[in-house]
Formats: structure tokens, sequence, C-alpha cells
């Protein structure tokens, strides 16, 4: 079952960016002094610059903390998922699936849009991360096609009735709807957040408290929750959704960190029902929406809604997983890679070819190539017994 996220943390990024950046900007954003071939592939370079910059992101700026086998085992890991994209992209390119100009550009419109950002937080966002639209652009590109390319074997995947109704009998106990609660979220962080893009940051407690008190009368004025969560809320998990948590059973809510008077109150709701401003041990402020909830178990049947779509969809995903895999090293298998870094490596083992870590930082952590190559889906091992879009616990 789909549950909701950890309220006492959210991971602060540009949700944009991240989307369309694979390990690191290609092109934009590096170090332009480095000028050091890690990688070549089919007489492609990939810098060793770029590895700096995707250490570094991946590391949220923080790379300076890592010991020096640890850098080096992070720029290698980097390197090889940068070659695992250029790879993919590279094929793409020759199978005829790149995107449109007009295509990326309706892309980045659409994240930017769901993102809630202005124009001038978005073109603030993308100086701070030492990007240009012109880098940005790029790696929408390589994304769009990487996607285009796995979508391409993936489209002629079917799953009949007996595959769905087989995978039902032998999983029978994992199709209950458990007692629990859907909800929604709007957070004040009284934490400095600006650097995460946010069009609207407290930085104080007082400040944080002062903005939640506002939303609460805002909503008890008939505001929309999801319009004022875009606009107000401090979670990037949850902005471009206004708010939407998903489904949590009442013992994630515990696990959560959810006071028990909450969750008493939280069952005490009815459907579209908020509450007041409550503060957790994070110091952040909340205001939740309750938008469902189910007051006993009950078990599902092949016929309950959503759970024959679900199984159906879990058990494509697994098959995209596996021709996604089979695809990349298909990919790999026919490309001619030399990776110099690597090389250098075997050749000075006592300090494995290590240089000092590059002195730009980049605050934003960004989803790995290998993600990007192959896309997280649900496993028919464990399908949600209600739709829910929110991130697992």
């Amino acid at each position: 079952m789909q549950r909701i996220a950890k309220v006492s943390t959210a991971a602060a990024f540009l949700a944009l960016t991240a989307l369309f950046l694979g390990a690191c900007a290609s092109g934009g954003g590096t170090d332009a002094k480095d000028g050091t071939v890690a990688a070549t592939v089919n007489g492609k370079k990939i810098m060793s610059a770029e590895v700096e910059q995707g250490v570094a992101r991946q590391a949220g700026g923080r790379q300076a903390a890592l010991s020096q086998l640890e850098m080096a085992q992070a720029r290698l890991q980097m390197l090889g998922q940068l070659i695992q994209r250029e790879v993919l992209f590279q094929r793409a390119e020759r199978e005829k699936v790149l995107p449109t100009e007009d295509q990326i550009t309706a892309a980045i419109n659409q994240q930017k849009q769901e993102s809630g950002m202005t124009d001038d937080d978005f073109q603030k966002n993308l100086t701070a991360q030492s990007m240009t639209m012109e880098s940005l652009r790029e790696d929408a590109r390589k994304s769009i096609a990487i996607k285009n390319l796995q979508d391409k074997y993936s489209s002629k995947i079917t799953v009949n009735d007996k595959e769905v109704e087989d995978f039902y009998s032998s999983n029978k106990e994992r199709f209950v709807s458990s007692r629990g609660v859907a909800l929604a979220m709007i957070v004040a962080d009284p934490a400095d957040n600006s650097a995460s893009g946010l069009s609207s940051d407290a930085k104080s407690d007082a400040e944080a408290k002062l903005k939640i008190d506002n939303i609460s009368q805002q909503l008890k004025g008939g505001a929309d929750f999801a319009t004022v969560a875009r606009a107000k809320s401090e979670d990037p998990n949850t902005l471009a959704r206004g708010g939407d948590l998903g489904f949590a059973t009442e013992e994630d809510l515990k696990q959560n960190g959810f006071p028990p008077e909450l969750v008493t109150r939280l069952f005490a709701m009815q459907p579209g029902d908020t509450t007041e401003p409550i503060r957790f041990n994070s110091g952040k402020w909340f205001v939740f929406k309750l938008t469902e909830k189910r007051l006993q178990n009950e078990n599902l049947t092949l016929e309950s809604p959503g759970v024959r779509p679900q199984i159906t969809q879990a058990l494509i995903n697994t098959r995209k997983d596996i021709l996604n895999a089979a695809l990349l090293e298909v990919a790999m298998n026919d490309a001619r890679i030399i990776n110099n870094l690597a090389g250098t490596m075997l050749s000075t083992p006592s300090n494995l070819g290590l240089r000092p870590a590059s002195s730009g930082t980049v605050a934003t952590p960004s989803s790995s190539p290998a993600a990007a190559a192959a896309p997280a889906a649900a496993s028919p091992a464990a399908p949600a017994s209600t739709p829910a879009s929110s991130p697992k616990l």
C-alpha cells in the first residue's frame, strides 16, 4: 500500500531540474578549467568536470565531507552512470526517437508550471546551480530521448486476464484495505529554504507561526486547499500535487511522528475538513486536510475498485524494468567505451587516481542516470491496494 512521506523531513530540491538532470548537467554548469577526459563513448567525451558536478549534486554540495576513498568511489559510480546515459542517448539518436524542440519546450514549461515557480524564481534557481536554459534544454533532450527509446520497446508489452487472476490468487493476503486516512498538507518551515526555489519561505519560528495562522484563516474563509498549498506550502515533495500526501494507515501515522491526539482527531473528521495549525517536533507547522478515511480493515477481491488495474499496471511495470535493463545491456555491449578514470585508478592503486574535490558546489541533489535509464516501477510483488501518488515511507 502506498504510504505518506515522513512529514518531519523534506528534501529541499528543485523538482524541475531534478526531473531532467541525469547525474549532472551535460555541458552547462561544469568547471571549464578541468579539461581532463574521464571517458569516451563512441568517441564522445565525458569530462572529469562533469563527474565532479554530478558528485557535488548527489552529495548536496557537501562532497568535501567525504573521505578520499568515498570520493574515489563516488567519482567512479558517477562516471558509470554518465556512461550509461550517454550510451542510451546515442542509441536513441540512431533509432531516430529524439524529441523536437517544441516537445522539449513543452516539457520544461509543464514542469515549471507544476512546480509553482515564477519566471524570476526559475531563472534564479538556474543561476544558483550554474546552469543556463541551454544546458537545461540539453539535459531535457537526453532524458526525453531515453524515455522515447524505452517506450519504443515497452509499448509492445501486454498482460492477459489469466496473468492478473493468477497473481491475485497467489497474493490474496496483500489485498487489504487498511484502516487509515488520505491527507493533504500545507507546511510552514522556520528554516531558510530559499535555495530550494520556493516562492513563499518563512525564515524564523515567528514567521512560520504567522504564516501558518494566515493560511488557516484563508482556508476557513473558503480558499481552495490545493491552490493555497501550491502557492504557500514549503514542502517541495508535495507542492506540485497541491499538498497531496496520499493514503496512510493508522500505523503509518504513528511511525511518521503524528501526535496521538492528532491521529484521534483525523479519524473523527469528515472528508473535506481541515485541522487547526499544529507544530511537530521538527519545528515545522502543518495544516492537514482529510480527503478520505477508512474506519476498518477490509479484504479486497479481484473486482474491488482499482485492484485489477493495479495488478495489470504492476505486471507491466515489471516487464518494463526487465526490458529497460536488457536495452541498456545491449546498448552497452554495442558501444565502444574507454573509461580513463578507471584505468587511472588501476595504474595508481596507491591513491586510486584521486584528485582534489571540485571547489564548486551544487546545492541541488539529482536523480541518477541509472534511474533515468530504468525508471522505478511498482513490483507485482507488492501492488498498492489503493491508488495514490505519494512517496513511500
